[in-house]
This record gives structure tokens, C-alpha cells and sequence, in this order.
């Protein structure tokens, strides 16, 4: 199992969390971004730097996926992609992207986004709160444990 992080959107403290958990459970973890990033020394850390340009982390991430992996995300149609290939999507708000929810929430950012093409402002997510770190931590936790026992 390798855990691939869509890194240019990821908030820090989710970044924080995964880093910990990676070392600590020794499970592969990829930020992958367009930019440079930087990670402690590990042999289970590591970084992927790609092009700018629309979608270029996420088509690399979809591309580069496995089933069983785990991708952090909160890029619903990426999430529609690597659910296709057997893998899971966790959002940094601690909401799971599965076969069964990806469905209506793809129907549900599809509508929106058609909204904001209108020029409907439906706004977007608040800050992340302490309440959306402890959701994320506690159900990776939830995933990885579930990983570690099956």
C-alpha cells in the first residue's frame, strides 16, 4: 500500500498528520506537487515535483495509483479516478471517497460547478478547524488500522 498526497492543496496540519503517520506505520507516502516540497529524511517519505498546468498532479496521481493505495484529496473527480482503479480517497476534512458516496458527490460538484458558470456564487469550504484535523486523523487512523489488520 502507498499513500499519494494531491500536496499543492493539502493544508499543512493534514500534511503534519500524514508524515507521522507514514513513519510511525512505515507506509510509503508521496506528496505530489507542482512545486518544490520538503519532507524529513525517511526511506518511507518522498516528494514528486511535476509541470504546471491544469490537472498535471492530479492526471500524475491517477496515472501512478494502485489498488489498495490511499490518495488524500479533496479534488472530487480525482477521487472518481483512482476509485475506478481499486483504490480509496480521504479527504483532508476526514470524509471518505468510496465506490458507494463518489457518485452523488460527483452529481453534486458537476451541479455546482455549472452554478458558478452561471455566475451563482455558492462560495466554498470554511478554514480548516480543529474539529476537521481531529475528523481526518481519526478516520486515517481508522483506514490504516483496518489495512494493518485485514
Amino acid at each position: 500500500m502507498q499513500i499519494w498526497v494531491d500536496a499543492d492543496a493539502c493544508p499543512t496540519p493534514i500534511k503534519d498528520i500524514l508524515l507521522r503517520a507514514a513513519q510511525r506505520l512505515k507506509i510509503p507516502l508521496t506528496l505530489v506537487a507542482n512545486k518544490m516540497l520538503s519532507v524529513p529524511m525517511s526511506p518511507y517519505l518522498a516528494t514528486m515535483r511535476v509541470g504546471k498546468g491544469f490537472d498535471v498532479v492530479d492526471e500524475t496521481i491517477a496515472g501512478l495509483v494502485q489498488a489498495g493505495d490511499l490518495v488524500i484529496t479533496a479534488d472530487i473527480p480525482l477521487a472518481a479516478k483512482i476509485i475506478e482503479k481499486g483504490a480509496t480517497g480521504l479527504n483532508p476534512r476526514g470524509d471518505l471517497y468510496t465506490a458507494q458516496t463518489i457518485g452523488p458527490r460527483l452529481t453534486m460538484r458537476n451541479m455546482l460547478d455549472e452554478l458558478r458558470s452561471t455566475g451563482v456564487v455558492t462560495g466554498g469550504p470554511g478554514p480548516l478547524s480543529l474539529a476537521d484535523r481531529n475528523a481526518f486523523a481519526g478516520q486515517l487512523d481508522r483506514f490504516l488500522n483496518g489495512r494493518n489488520e485485514g
